[in-house]
């Protein structure tokens, strides 16, 4: 095949998302132009080649300056010094990102590139604390952005305007310029890699707005994106990381870790750090609401081996292993270490549980309360629903069950709304210890039997343990005795009850003798009718 053949072939390659085809062919290719070299330099990104992506960029950045266009080397030396920033090699990003800066400045005349190098500027503000000057300096990049016709830097500067208004607490400003960003990037008007960083900006935009149903929304547009290009490996473990986070909160679990696990292994061919720590995170906290404790724990050390904090999960993992005290270190020592408000707002429902736990209420109380002011800034979401749920608990605990049971009641229904069953069920096990606790043992016993059924849907198997103590509570039975009349009103006998018990039948007959008694029954018959009454099988 002649040489142009080949580059026509590669570009044509690039145009379908055939990436791994594109590369085989511009890589063994010889004297290329700088604008193929850039070609070369996305294909090897799309498919997680980041070293070759850096060595391409600073080829073509090198054949610009020669050919005497510094300000598409300008650009080339940007996206060089951003890519290597966010792998954590600050100093060279930074040279490179000077660099690109200098060039630019020696222009006279007003430029497109002018609009992207305030990009960096607007994260070093965020860094800074700056969020209004990183909203302005991104509302800036915007505008260059129309005035040129620019729509890569369109997308990439309206994306990043409304994640900063999100930071700062403006969420209702925010969210429609994530949507408009993505107007651009789902009607194909941008190239790959920011088509790729808006969708995933976009989705960790929303997951921090505590806007579920947007994040899914996005999330499912994302996953469409990446099945058009099988050989892309640069977004697409971030994308099942995302897909397996939704699919956590609507109740999915199997289908959740399967798809983190799949993300893990398509991160590990990039080595992308950051998506192998999140897949590992999903992993733990599946793992660890299903009470395989051992698996959560390794997954959560996974996480934090990748760069990734482990909490509050592993905290919460800690606690239910009974381990209190280790609970309430490590969720103290996460929050003393965070300062921005959405970060805490991920850690302070599991502080106010940990310290009710611990009998910490004063400490509970005053995440609660940190919770709600942060909750109280931020329009629409989830977040108000976790302050609700978090309120109500607290409340509970310390004495007011008319309080904690309005609260508790807001939480269930956002939860319900936004189908997130395990939240839900949650919430109605806290609403069965309010009721029971205004003296309705019938709504309490209602509301646990609800909990208990979802959890046993999803093999929530530390919760269903948690809601048998429960029901055992109400008519004062133990939990094996709920056990074993369970087991009556299936029909079985006291034999092949203790066989599947592992029990001596002697044992068996005095549970079902304590039984009768406590629930002031005279035959297995009025038990079992009993049992269904109140909804304990």
């Amino acid at each position: 095949m002649a040489v142009a053949d080949e580059l026509e072939h590669a570009r044509e390659a690039c145009a379908r998302g055939a990436w791994g085809d594109a590369y085989e062919t511009l890589a063994s290719a010889s004297g290329l132009a700088a604008g193929d070299v850039e070609l070369l330099a996305l294909t090897a990104y799309m498919l997680g080649r980041d070293p070759e992506y850096i060595a391409a960029l600073e080829r073509a950045h090198a054949l610009q300056l020669d050919a005497g266009e510094p300000l598409l080397a300008a650009r080339n030396a940007l996206w060089i010094g951003m890519h290597l920033v966010y792998e954590g090699e600050t100093g060279r990003g930074t040279g490179w990102i000077g660099r690109a800066q200098r060039l630019v400045e020696a222009e006279a005349a007003d430029c497109v590139e002018r609009g992207y190098m305030l990009l960096p500027e607007g994260f070093r503000r965020e860094a800074m604390g700056d969020l209004d000057g990183a909203v302005t300096m991104a509302r800036e990049a915007a505008a260059i952005a129309e005035r040129f016709g620019e729509r890569d830097l369109f997308a990439l500067a309206t994306h990043m305007q409304g994640h900063m208004a999100i930071k700062a607490g403006r969420v209702a400003e925010g969210l429609p310029l994530l949507d408009e960003a993505m107007v651009a990037v789902t009607a194909g008007e941008c190239s790959p890699i920011p088509s790729g960083l808006v969708y995933c900006g976009v989705i960790l935009g929303c997951q921090a707005a505590f806007d579920a149903r947007r994040a899914q929304e996005w999330t499912e547009a994302l996953a469409r994106w990446c099945e058009r290009q099988p050989d892309m490996v640069a977004f697409s473990g971030a994308c099942q990381v995302h897909r397996a986070q939704i699919m956590q909160l609507k109740g999915s679990w199997t289908d959740a870790l399967e798809e983190a696990r799949c993300a893990a292994r398509r991160a590990a061919r990039g080595n992308h750090r950051r998506a192998l720590a999140e897949a590992a995170y999903v992993q733990g906290e599946v793992l660890r609401l299903r009470g395989d404790h051992g698996a959560a724990e390794a997954a959560y050390k996974d996480a934090s081996g990748y760069g990734r904090e482990p909490q509050p999960g592993l905290a919460l993992l800690r606690l239910a292993q009974g381990n209190t005290s280790a609970a309430v270190a490590a969720i103290r020592r996460a929050l003393g270490e965070s300062g921005d408000p959405l970060e805490r707002a991920k850690l302070l429902p599991a502080c106010a549980e940990i310290m009710l736990a611990a009998r910490e209420t004063e400490e509970a109380r005053a995440a609660c309360e940190e919770l709600a002011r942060i909750a109280s800034g931020r329009d629409g979401g989830l977040l108000g629903a976790i302050a609700a749920q978090t309120s109500g608990a607290v409340e509970l605990a310390t004495g007011d069950p008319a309080t904690a049971l309005r609260e508790l009641r807001r939480a269930w229904r956002a939860w319900d709304e936004a189908d997130a069953p395990y939240e839900a069920a949650r919430v109605r096990g806290l609403m069965a210890e309010a009721c029971r606790a205004l003296g309705d043992d019938d709504a309490a016993a209602l509301e646990l039997e609800a909990a208990r059924r979802t959890f046993a849907d999803l093999g929530a198997a530390t919760e269903i343990a948690r809601l048998d103590g429960e029901s055992a509570s109400l008519t004062g039975l133990t939990a094996r005795e709920l056990e074993v009349l369970r087991l009556v009103a299936a029909g079985r006998t006291n034999k092949s009850i203790a066989a599947e018990l592992v029990l001596s039948e002697r044992t068996v007959d005095r549970h079902v003798s304590n039984i009768f008694a406590k629930l002031r029954v005279s035959s297995r018959a009025a038990a079992t009718a009993y049992a269904y009454e109140h909804r304990l099988v």
